[in-house]
């Protein structure tokens, strides 16, 4: 296709979608969808595309102010709504009656009810138009099809190979499928249930584009819970992660992750020197990009000469909070040579998960030698690694 070329969408929304079930919040189109009217997924996915130029939804005369509240935080320029007809055949002529003044070349016709409608087959479509011949996106009739007779008696397997599912959109030349609507009424057609029958009558040949699977029409109320899943947000799942690592000087204990282990020796640092814990604080801080422990509590700081690295956990924590930040996981690896870790393991478990203020088996405390390599191997310190997972509310895109 010329890219100069212009093109249009024309989303018929004027039916009642009466299989969807009554209800108070009105037609189908009008449903929520993963928090947002049905009509709203479906226009954006077409506003969305750079090379569509404009938008004509036909909505049913009574439907104006759900119309209006459905499409209002969309780009409105490229946008507007018309007043469809009774039929679906007679809602796509107002629509292409209401673009004469300034005819696209092309026109993609598209159900309302069809908000899972991809970038990938926009694109397919878009790529393929031809003046003289007509698109639809359609799929392959995977099931076995079998034709019955008035009593549902099975009288015969027809040969799915030359079938398809009609879907939306359906794109054509706008000055071909113009005079196909307008001949079709003159000769008495009202009721055509897709453009593609109305082109085929013109004459005009008509290409089936493969689809997406999950592009249906959503007819029944159980269609729109099957619909969710596509159009949930990406959680906003974030991993931080920390280091710290600390010399031995003469003592009687260690402190890692809160608890004291009895020792010839302890851990050298302005506080309490506990390794774990500070690389654990590092790790939170890391999901908010609050900097590091050093950030918050300078060494260069009296107050927190000696302090117990419990308090710098803890407001790690309540930033996270503050952030709506809820905590799933920690792990913590200890990497020394002595003191054992394994008969304190349970004891920093209970201890991380009071600070942490999550359960348990939410916790992972590990531990490893260095095998007798470098400053650890030779029993000169101690070093942590620690990783917070943490599920922060909204959508990762944003």
């Amino acid at each position: 296709m010329d890219r100069s070329e212009t093109i249009a969408a024309l989303i018929v929304a004027a039916g009642r979608g009466e299989r969807a079930g009554r209800r108070e919040d009105g037609p189908k189109q009008y449903r929520l969808l993963a928090g947002e009217p049905i009509l709203r997924h479906t226009v954006r996915a077409f506003l969305d595309h750079p090379e569509i130029a404009k938008v004509i939804i036909a909505i049913h005369p009574d439907d104006e102010k759900l119309a209006e509240e459905a499409i209002a935080p969309l780009d409105r320029k490229r946008l507007s709504l018309i007043h469809g007809r009774q039929t679906r055949q007679l809602s796509v002529l107002a629509g292409l009656r209401s673009m004469a003044e300034r005819p696209p070349d092309f026109v993609l016709i598209h159900d309302a009810a069809r908000p899972l409608i991809g970038r990938e087959t926009l694109d397919a479509v878009i790529d393929n138009l031809q003046p003289e011949t007509g698109l639809i996106v359609g799929m392959p009739v995977t099931d076995t099809v079998k034709s019955v007779d008035a009593s549902d008696v099975i009288v015969g397997t027809v040969d799915r190979e030359t079938l398809i599912r009609a879907q939306t959109p359906q794109a054509f030349a706008y000055s071909a499928i113009m005079s196909a609507h307008e001949n079709a009424l003159a000769a008495g057609v009202e009721n055509a249930t897709d453009d593609a029958a109305i082109a085929a009558q013109a004459g005009m040949a008509v290409r089936v584009i493969r689809g997406r699977s999950a592009n249906p029409k959503i007819t029944f109320p159980e269609d729109i819970s099957l619909a969710e899943p596509s159009f949930a947000p990406l959680p906003d799942v974030r991993v931080g992660n920390g280091y710290d690592v600390h010399c031995f000087e003469d003592g009687d204990a260690v402190i890692l992750c809160g608890v004291a282990i009895p020792f010839h020796r302890r851990l050298a640092g302005h506080s309490d020197a506990d390794v774990g814990l500070h690389a654990l604080t590092d790790a939170l801080l890391a999901t908010i990009g609050a900097g590091d422990i050093g950030t918050h509590f300078p060494p260069s700081d009296p107050q927190w000469q000696g302090a117990d690295s419990s308090v710098f956990i803890q407001q790690a924590v309540n930033l996270v909070r503050k952030k709506s930040g809820q905590i799933a996981n920690v792990d913590v690896t200890l990497i020394a040579e002595e003191p054992k870790i394994g008969p304190h393991r349970e004891t920093m478990t209970n201890r991380l998960a009071e600070l942490v203020g999550i359960a348990k088996h939410r916790i992972s405390v590990k531990a490893t030698t260095n095998e007798k390599m470098g400053f650890i191997g030779r029993g000169e310190g101690i070093a942590a690694i620690a990783t917070a997972s943490v599920v922060f509310p909204g959508d990762v895109t944003k």
